[in-house]
């Protein structure tokens, strides 16, 4: 029997697979195969955005899969073009239409863009949504604790995700507190480093994999579970996805946490959310 990855519990209720697989850049029939695969080997979270313009093929791969929808969590982000509240009800619904589904587990904020000023009005939008019904949870993406506290300020709505640029090279200790202290998921993308080569192959890492009979990749993700996080790392491998499933079966020391921890360098290689978004 495939093992799936355990839960972690959202602020609405219900709980969110621990590890998921990013789709991002791949489209089409690569897409597909890549669900399809994912979904074989035990993956029950799928992680796509309107931007990235593969909603389609993620919706037909989850329809062959022959999985029941109700074990299939699914996660989808919208552009700044619907940041109002009557904006985001038009992007649910156009991600329904792709996706081919009619709920939808999972829709975040894909970028604050504080520029424009309407992020704030995007999280009364999708808020709303919930409560109408046909969206379980509501998110955010790339917001910083000023952005969240913000939102709170305003709205008094706390979302249950903020999805983050967040690996041992950029531990986010600052988003990582404000997030535990509102109880609202930190989920990373780009779990393995913006460059995965790079920190698959970092002597720390290396040495700790070593001690544990385990891949550089398992060890890093095992860091982030550890941590209380949820990941989305990208794969389209097989026998990759198999393995970044694999994490449950060995644990950690604090000692190796706190040596992968020790890795951090900062900001350096993030993406600054106040000035990059679509």
């Amino acid at each position: 029997m495939t093992a799936h990855a355990p839960t972690l519990p959202l602020r609405s209720g219900g709980g969110i697979p621990a590890v998921g697989v990013g789709t991002s850049p791949l489209e089409g029939d690569e897409c597909f195969r890549q669900v399809m695969a994912a979904l074989e080997a035990g993956y029950r979270l799928i992680d796509t955005a309107e931007n990235y313009r593969n909603e389609d093929a993620v919706g037909e791969a989850i329809r062959a899969s022959g999985i029941d929808r109700s074990e299939i969590f699914v996660t989808t982000k919208l552009n700044r073009r619907w940041h109002s509240v009557a904006g985001v009800r038009e992007a649910f619904e156009a991600s329904l239409r792709r996706l081919g589904v009619d709920y939808i587990d999972l829709l975040l904020v894909h970028w604050p863009n504080p520029d424009q000023d309407r992020y704030v009005d995007a999280v009364r939008g999708l808020q709303a949504i919930v409560e109408s019904g046909g969206l379980r949870a509501l998110g955010t993406s790339n917001f910083k604790p000023a952005h969240l506290q913000r939102v709170l300020d305003e709205t008094g709505i706390t979302p249950d995700v903020n999805q983050i640029q967040l690996s041992p090279y950029s531990t986010r200790r600052d988003s990582r507190e404000y997030h535990e202290a509102h109880a609202i998921v930190t989920q990373s993308w780009s779990p393995l480093g913006a460059s995965s080569a790079e920190l698959r192959s970092d002597p720390v890492v290396e040495r700790i994999a070593a001690a544990h009979g385990r891949s550089p990749s398992q060890v890093v993700l095992r860091w982030h579970y550890q941590l209380g996080l949820a990941t989305i790392p990208r794969s389209s491998n097989p026998g990759r996805l198999a393995e970044n499933l694999d994490i449950f079966g060995f644990e950690l020391s604090s000692a190796e946490m706190d040596a992968i921890g020790a890795l951090d360098r900062g900001d350096a290689g993030i993406l600054d959310s106040d000035v990059f978004g679509h």
